[in-house]
């Protein structure tokens, strides 16, 4: 059962698309969306240069729901404030993975993720919905929300870091931003969460040779007095 499920993890990190993305597989890609949406979601920090604070209140549920669907689907039930406080408790303990990984820790990242695999009790079920074909899930050992999408999160993080690719998770790099990001760019070169982040950079880099040049004018200025 071992090398069965060590090898339909090795195809998954072997799927490129045309455009020379990763894809692990359509399923894995979409639970990996979920998982960055709950941590940038559910996870206090910084976001694009300002404090981040969770969505609170009579928000918590709507916003819990609208990460769960970034895997793509739309039948994604209302939240009880009770689940939406059980994901945020889930994506608290994602984050860290993402984090490890960022510093170069990949040892602690996979031990983080083992544990949350044995917590989860997750375990391999065949599943199909949406008039799709017959795929793989990892269900959790109960029928809970929180538990099902956190065994689901952890084994798509595993499938990640047990590949060559565990360096494709990430932290935003731009200043006073911790937001994460799985990169599936065709180099692996991405540092930013989002296009918003990396703008902020190239703007900040661009007024710093601006203000460089204009100090340079200057003092040439000065010297030919």
């Amino acid at each position: 059962m071992r090398t069965c499920l060590y090898l339909l993890w090795q195809l998954h990190d072997k799927s490129r698309s045309i455009t020379g993305q990763v894809n692990f597989n359509s399923h894995t890609d979409a639970v990996l969306a979920v998982v960055v949406a709950l941590v940038n979601t559910l996870t206090p920090g910084q976001a694009r240069g300002r404090p981040y604070t969770p969505p609170g209140g009579a928000a918590l549920p709507a916003a819990a729901r609208t990460a769960l669907r970034a895997d793509g689907a739309s039948g994604r039930r209302p939240l009880t404030l009770a689940e939406r406080e059980q994901l945020g408790a889930v994506a608290a303990e994602l984050r860290p993975v993402f984090e490890a990984v960022a510093a170069g820790d990949v040892d602690t990242a996979a031990r983080t993720v083992n544990a949350l695999l044995a917590q989860t009790g997750a375990h391999p079920f065949l599943d199909r919905h949406d008039g799709e074909p017959w795929h793989l899930h990892f269900h959790g050992a109960d029928e809970s929300l929180a538990t099902g999408w956190a065994a689901g999160c952890a084994t798509g993080l595993a499938i990640v870091l047990g590949s060559a690719e565990a360096s494709r998770l990430g932290v935003c790099t731009a200043p006073r931003c911790d937001r994460v990001y799985v990169d599936t760019s065709r180099n692996g070169t991405r540092r930013f969460c989002s296009t918003a982040c990396q703008n902020r950079v190239k703007a900040a880099v661009f007024r710093e040779r601006q203000g460089g040049g204009q100090r340079g004018s200057q003092a040439g200025a000065g010297g030919q007095n």
